[in-house]
């Protein structure tokens, strides 16, 4: 009958590889937080399951015996091999959900169909959120993933840009530009732009201050975007926005025109930084994929 292979512990397995690559007990002792005769104990104890001498203690210091040597990557491995079996059988045993956020008429749906197909038992769940919301509901776990458009303050958190978009003008149906096939900054210089509670999402939007360094002209603050959209169809003022917001959908007195010579913007996907939701990373494929703002 074949030998049974001797019972490892793997904590002298790992102190052995500490060992190993100080080459000397003192400073391995130090690294591991360990008093020096114990990591001595936990070493004789190793080699005498195995049967084999792995160190050849000398006066300048330590180095491996040819077991050792052989016994040294094998090591690695067993500890490796170890910390992925933790991590997997963690994983499994956490539930199978993820919240998937979005600001408005940003779509993501193409992209939450294809994870449910591909993990059927997982949960998933869409949740809309506000325009400033994002960013608080990720580090308040309200959700796991946001899909939402530019500006987002991103510390804390892993931004990626899933696609451009152009920006429009959305104006009233009797506004004098109305029609146009396309506008630019110098068309709406004295223009109203209704303003937000918030200065960063005014740069971006009201493209203030304008390149040539003036202001863009005020306009009432409103609380929400879809206050402007009443304004605007009323004729008191215009407002730039993403192409990807339909102006039919957001108000039947409003069209909307090119707006030329201004930067697109940017519809991003974002996760808290560090997220180890083994959902995120199936569901950021699929919106690589799916989301294109084709």
């Amino acid at each position: 009958m074949a030998e049974s292979a001797p019972d490892l512990d793997l904590r002298s397995v790992r102190y052995f590889t500490v060992v190993a690559e100080h080459r000397h007990f003192g400073r391995a002792a130090e690294a591991l937080h360990i008093t020096q005769p114990s990591l001595s104990r936990q070493i004789r104890g190793l080699e005498r399951r195995l049967g084999v001498p792995l160190l050849d203690r000398t006066p300048h210091g330590t180095r491996l015996t040819e077991a050792g040597e052989v016994f040294l990557p094998r090591a690695r491995a067993l500890l490796r091999s170890s910390a992925q079996a933790v991590a997997a059988t963690r994983a499994a045993a956490r539930p199978s959900r993820i919240a998937v956020g979005h600001t408005l008429h940003v779509p993501v749906m193409p992209a939450v169909r294809d994870l449910r197909h591909r993990h059927p038992d997982a949960e998933v769940r869409v949740v809309q959120l506000a325009w400033n919301e994002p960013r608080a509901a990720l580090l308040d776990r309200r959700v796991d993933v946001v899909v939402c458009r530019l500006p987002l303050r991103d510390d804390g958190l892993d931004v990626t840009v899933l696609y451009d978009e152009p920006r429009v003008l959305l104006v009233s149906r009797d506004h004098h530009l109305a029609g146009k096939e396309r506008v630019t900054l110098d068309d709406i210089g004295d223009e109203v732009l209704p303003r937000l509670p918030d200065r960063t999402w005014n740069a971006y939007w009201r493209i203030d201050p304008r390149p040539d360094g003036g202001s863009a002209p005020d306009g009432p603050l409103v609380e929400a975007p879809e206050e402007k959209f009443e304004i605007v169809a009323a004729g008191q003022a215009v407002v730039i926005v993403s192409a990807g917001l339909r102006a039919e959908t957001l108000h039947p007195g409003l069209t909307s025109i090119p707006l030329e010579g201004v930067q697109p913007g940017q519809v991003v996907l974002a996760t808290r930084a560090g997220d180890d939701n083994p959902l995120l990373a199936p569901f950021i494929e699929a919106a690589m994929n799916r989301l294109t703002g084709d």
